[in-house]
């Protein structure tokens, strides 16, 4: 009785999901967000609803006729043409990111949690290690590090530590260091143990000592940020063009994981080809056999920053600063949706629209595609100056 119970559950919610996409008052997107299924599946619904509906009114009098459908032999052929077609879904949805297959699962469908875990090709354990609960306290010492540290990237745990006992807060530096680690957060000064490697990764070495950037495509580096919700956190990853200082790609999500990196780097080579030399810190997600994969299988240079070399990614920490001063903090985004909308209009502004003061109030936008007027020149030495630009060991100049 229970089995069959639930098979009724299951064909109701089929039902109602396919009457809702029939209305058409709503996107697909929408409709499987609402009800936590795939929108592939919410049009094959719709489609079983539109071509079966007929059937509800051929009704004929007298005895009724066997139905074909009933026999065995068709009945295992189509079991046989479902497995078929599952195991074709299957390969087809693990394609996806990591990130996006860990957001179909959903406690309170009609499928227990390990079987969505299984069909979608993820471990269990991630599931209920991402979707834990964080508390009020906590994500506000999150939010106030993150604004910190947006005005003062050169402080350390030490500092951060002082300014929230400051702030009255009574925290202790163990706990600031856990907290930074979840943000990502290193201070941006030269100093031991700034980069936190995988110790079974390989390090690449760092190939931009004495390069003068003087063209797009030559130097491409990327970055990951926090971005605070008002019930938890996601993670920011972008591609930056060194000479154009132009936004390639850019993805969001649940996890620091390499998955979102590895999908952020595919669609940047996707639409604007491969560069000379790709620079990254030695985070473990750049250090990872996947992403170091992406850019071999592209004969991309892989160059990674050493000790001393943080403020080489300054180009990307100022990105960060513009996004958050200027987008996340004034519209204070509530939910995954609407952030992902917000910063999808931002990045169009910041790439079109916005004119910046280094590229001599152009876009980067048209930097990137005149190839004049943009640059960098990367120096050996710390607290060098010029006239021009100067931050630490890093020069920016017009090439």
């Amino acid at each position: 009785m229970s089995e069959k119970k639930r098979t009724l559950m299951i064909s109701t919610q089929k039902a109602k999901v396919a009457l809702e996409a029939v209305k058409g008052s709503k996107t697909v997107n929408e409709i499987a967000q609402d009800y936590s299924v795939h929108p592939t599946q919410v049009g094959l619904w719709k489609k079983a609803l539109l071509e079966n509906a007929s059937q509800l009114f051929d009704v004929k009098r007298g005895p009724k006729a066997i139905d074909p459908q009933s026999d065995p032999e068709r009945l295992y052929a189509k079991i046989g043409q479902l497995n078929m077609e599952l195991e074709w879904l299957k390969k087809k949805f693990r394609d996806q990111p990591l990130s996006l297959r860990q957001g179909w699962i959903n406690s309170s469908a009609g499928l227990s949690v390990a079987a969505q875990c299984r069909l979608a090709g993820i471990a269990r354990s991630t599931v209920y290690t991402d979707k834990h609960e964080v508390d009020e306290v906590e994500l506000m010492l999150l939010r106030l590090l993150d604004e910190e540290y947006t005005r003062h990237p050169f402080y350390g745990s030490r500092k951060m530590t002082v300014w929230l006992r400051m702030q009255g807060h009574a925290v202790n530096r163990k706990r600031v260091q856990r907290l930074m680690r979840i943000l990502g957060l290193i201070a941006m000064v030269p100093g031991p143990n700034t980069s936190k490697k995988h110790p079974e990764h390989t390090v690449y070495p760092y190939l931009l000592r004495g390069l003068s950037v003087i063209r797009p495509n030559q130097v491409w580096s990327t970055d990951i940020t926090y971005i605070r919700l008002a019930h938890g956190f996601v993670y920011l990853v972008a591609i930056m063009d060194w000479y154009s200082h132009k936004i390639l790609a850019w993805r969001v999500s649940n996890t620091m994981d390499v998955g979102f990196c590895v999908d952020c780097l595919t669609a940047a080579l996707k639409q604007y080809g491969a560069p000379e030399i790709f620079n990254t810190d030695q985070g473990s997600q750049f250090t990872s056999d996947k992403w170091v994969a992406v850019l071999q299988e592209n004969s991309i240079k892989i160059s990674m920053d050493g000790r001393g070399r943080a403020l080489d990614n300054i180009f990307v920490e100022r990105l960060w600063r513009s996004v958050k001063y200027e987008d996340i903090y004034p519209k204070n985004y509530v939910y995954m949706p609407e952030l992902l909308l917000g910063l999808t209009e931002y990045f169009a502004f910041y790439n079109g629209e916005r004119y910046h003061q280094a590229l001599g109030y152009k876009t980067p936008d048209q930097i990137y595609q005149t190839a004049e007027g943009g640059g960098a020149m990367i120096v050996d030495k710390f607290n060098e100056r010029t006239d021009k630009e100067t931050t630490g060991g890093l020069h920016v100049d017009k090439a």
